[in-house]
């Protein structure tokens, strides 16, 4: 493994190892780490009606640890997955964290700003090399032509700003709705929006929506080969980095790194 694969090896497995140290919190706030197996117990055997059920069984606690375990994993493999794709993008253009990194302020009905991160962006005019910068304008000029984005509207888009996502199976519209805000304002700020999916998992109705509303949306489909379609051919044409194979060098290292999260989570407690 070479010094380059393992700092990215490492931001993948750093967000994944969070995991091993959930607890569900069972309502009782967000601070702390959550419940143990015994403070569990203690909260359940002082509430009458889960005591008559018997719900403070530790099955119950093992079972809401696995529950919220899964979604941990999922979440964690997409923050990794979101620092490491900023990571490569920021090698791969010589660009600075700043470069990088875009967020936005709207302006709440209490007359308070809130700011809005998104997880990465490439501004054109800082990619340094001429050839990476015409592939990369290429790339984004046939993406608007596929979306059938207006050539004069184009032609004011400076960059692009990226949304990075493990996976969307959810149909859950504040999220839908919040992301077309988020493309609605990169347009107005000069930035093209596009959502990357590491895995090939998808609605098939929220995909219609976004390129609907004018986002390009990269999947991770192997082998078309379409960088405006295929996450990791965008990445190895048009970024210059195959995450495929990245993935495909390492998957030994991150399936051993699950399996640990995994016999952590469905591990049984004693009080």
């Amino acid at each position: 493994m070479n010094g380059t694969d393992g700092e990215y090896l490492q931001i993948v497995l750093d967000a994944i190892r969070v995991c091993a140290h959930y607890k569900p919190k069972f309502g009782q706030g967000t601070k702390g780490g959550g419940l143990t197996l015994e403070q569990f117990q203690e909260l359940y055997q002082r509430d009458a009606f889960y005591g008559w059920f018997g719900l403070d069984n530790p099955m119950m606690y093992a079972a809401h640890k696995a529950a919220g375990g899964m979604t941990s994993v999922y979440r964690q493999i997409g923050i990794g997955c979101e620092k490491l794709f900023r990571r490569v993008v920021k090698d791969s253009f010589d660009l600075s964290e700043e470069d990088v990194t875009w967020s936005y302020q709207v302006r709440l009905a209490s007359g308070r700003k809130r700011t809005l991160y998104l997880d990465g962006r490439v501004p054109l005019e800082k990619i340094s090399d001429k050839a990476k910068r015409d592939r990369f304008h290429r790339w984004m000029n046939d993406s608007a032509k596929m979306l059938d984005i207006d050539q004069k509207v184009f032609e004011s888009l400076t960059g692009t700003i990226f949304e990075i996502r493990q996976g969307y199976k959810s149909k859950d519209s504040k999220r839908q709705n919040a992301d077309i805000a988020n493309a609605a304002a990169a347009y107005t700020k000069g930035y093209f929006p596009c959502a990357v999916i590491l895995s090939g998992q998808i609605d098939n109705d929220v995909l219609v929506r976004y390129r609907a509303e004018k986002w390009s949306v990269v999947t991770g489909i192997v082998g078309p080969p379409d960088p405006l379609i295929s996450t990791y051919d965008f990445m190895r044409d048009v970024v210059g980095y195959d995450l495929a194979a990245f993935f495909e060098r390492n998957s030994a290292r991150l399936r051993e790194e699950i399996d640990t999260v995994l016999a952590v989570l469905l591990a049984p407690e004693t009080p």
